[in-house]
């Protein structure tokens, strides 16, 4: 069962990938190595069922396309930094030509042939070792060095895992993992390439978590559902179980995908009900902002009347009195008339946004006019502005202005947090996600940080931690962002400062 789930799970990798909108060397590369172990894992199963040179030939044709698919996989993922030489491959490739021409149609029916694919096999990982080992020492960027370096250790830890596959051969009662890590292994390739600007390892072990997490409860339901519908019969082991857990698992994204991709193409005017086939909720947030907006303009109106009456009341007794001190409390009235008028007006802006009129826009044109609009203010004294925006970004679809105002209220808020000095940073890159490449906007200050407890609401309307602020500004951004497609967090390191973070999809809404 191990080995059928495998086989599975590296078609299940490898359709994921081939069905990205956006497929890069990468990504197609290690599909194609997927699909070679896929043949190779078909093979070996069926080959036990149905022992006959059919599965046999597709055993080794897996066995065959493996070296060069692993070795063009690792050259362009740990040389991405530079253009990565296809020789190596090339010469697996010949290699691997080479042995079928002279033993292929015989390869299983002669004593050592099984021997001499897996050597050659084993070959290959080494050289892939000894490259990823020389990456890792020559890594010039700190994240990419992490990346290597996690795969050298889920390297090692898979090698010594699947040592059972030997322990096995001596002592039956030891269980074959080989597969089962393996299979792990692969998801957690996939997910270093899906997601290659995970910085940490907690973070990709978060995600491996999630996972884990979903095939236990499925586990556990399939057991809670024998328990009641079984009938006292045999219960299957628990491996079985865990395995097909992690199939279905696995495949969810893929097959969703699939369909959604199968139901725009048979119904195209359908496009926002299959946006929203899983996302229920949507629905509901809808008439809530439905529901706010006709009450924040109810409320403005009631509001603001008042406050025009208050305003020209004071304003007629500050003309009227003698008194200096009178006059001074009057303009004390007029500002926080002000004040108040200004906190209807985003209250509004936020309760009922204006329309979206995206069109083809840089991101570096964005930003660096958002860089003349802070430094045309007069900066507090010891603020530096630094910029780290590569000019060959791709162009986005987004509506300018209001992408400048989401932007523009995140930098103001960091000058703010740096009373005593500091650097405000605005950069910007292109990072891969699960569905298309997206554009990262990271805005960063060196000011006094965000407290833990807080940054979980610091997007909520109303709040502050600013005396006189409104709390508006950080949740018209995000409303902004998500109006377009885009995510936006915070991380923040009290003391030391904070880094918000805006991704918007390459290829628009």
């Amino acid at each position: 069962m191990e080995t059928f789930a495998l086989a599975a799970i590296s078609l299940t990798v490898a359709a994921s990938l081939l069905i990205k909108k956006n497929k890069r060397p990468l990504h197609i590369t290690f599909a194609a190595l997927c699909l070679g172990l896929f043949l190779e894992k078909t093979g070996a199963f069926f080959g036990e069922i149905f022992p006959n040179d059919f599965w046999k030939t597709f055993h080794a044709l897996g066995l065959l396309l493996i070296p060069p698919l692993l070795i063009a996989f690792s050259r362009i993922f740990l040389e991405s930094h530079q253009r990565p030489s296809n020789r190596p491959s090339v010469y697996a490739g010949l290699g691997s030509l080479l042995i079928a021409a002279a033993y292929f149609p015989f390869l299983f029916h002669w004593r050592y042939g099984a021997g001499i694919l897996y050597l050659y096999i084993g070959a290959a990982l080494v050289y892939c070792l000894v490259m990823l080992f020389h990456a890792i020492r020559h890594a010039a960027d700190g994240i990419e060095r992490k990346r290597f370096t996690y795969v050298a250790a889920a390297c090692t830890v898979t090698a010594l895992l699947s040592l059972t596959n030997i322990v096995h051969l001596y002592h039956p009662g030891v269980p074959l993992l080989s597969d089962i890590v393996l299979a792990i292994f692969i998801y957690f390739i996939l997910t270093i390439i899906v997601y290659p600007r995970l910085p940490e390892l907690y973070e990709i072990m978060v995600r491996a978590a999630i996972v884990f997490l979903l095939i236990v409860f499925v586990t556990i339901t399939f057991y809670v559902v024998l328990a009641i519908f079984g009938n006292g019969k045999e219960t299957p082991p628990f491996n079985l179980i865990f395995m097909t857990a992690f199939i279905i698992v696995i495949f969810i994204d893929p097959v969703k995908l699939i369909l959604k991709k199968a139901g725009l193409y048979l119904f195209p005017e359908g496009k926002g009900s299959l946006n929203s086939l899983y996302t229920i909720d949507e629905e509901v947030e809808r008439e809530k902002a439905l529901l706010l907006e006709e009450m924040a303009s109810t409320l403005a109106h009631e509001i603001r009347n008042p406050l025009g009456s208050i305003k020209g009341a004071a304003q007629y007794l500050k003309s009227d009195s003698e008194s200096a001190e009178n006059r001074e409390l009057f303009d004390v009235i007029t500002s926080e008339i002000d004040r108040l008028n200004n906190v209807v007006s985003r209250f509004l802006n936020y309760a009922k946004p204006g329309t979206i009129d995206p069109d083809t826009r840089s991101i570096a044109d964005i930003l660096e006019r958002i860089i003349a609009l802070i430094t045309s203010q007069h900066l507090p004294e010891g603020i530096a502005v630094r910029q780290d925006i590569p000019r060959d970004l791709p162009p986005v679809w987004v509506d300018g202005e209001q992408m400048v105002q989401a932007v523009l209220n995140i930098a103001l808020n960091a000058v703010e947090a740096m009373p005593q000095g500091g650097t405000l940073t605005l950069s910007a890159r292109v990072i891969d996600a699960e569905d298309s490449p997206r554009i990262e906007i990271a805005v960063e200050d060196t000011g006094e940080g965000i407290e833990k407890k807080a940054i979980k609401r610091i997007f909520k309307p109303f709040y502050t931690t600013k005396g006189k602020g409104t709390g508006i500004g950080l949740a018209i951004s995000q409303q902004i962002v998500k109006a377009h497609g885009g995510t936006i967090d915070a991380t923040s390191s009290p003391g030391h400062g904070s880094v918000f973070h805006i991704r918007i999809p390459v290829d628009g809404l």
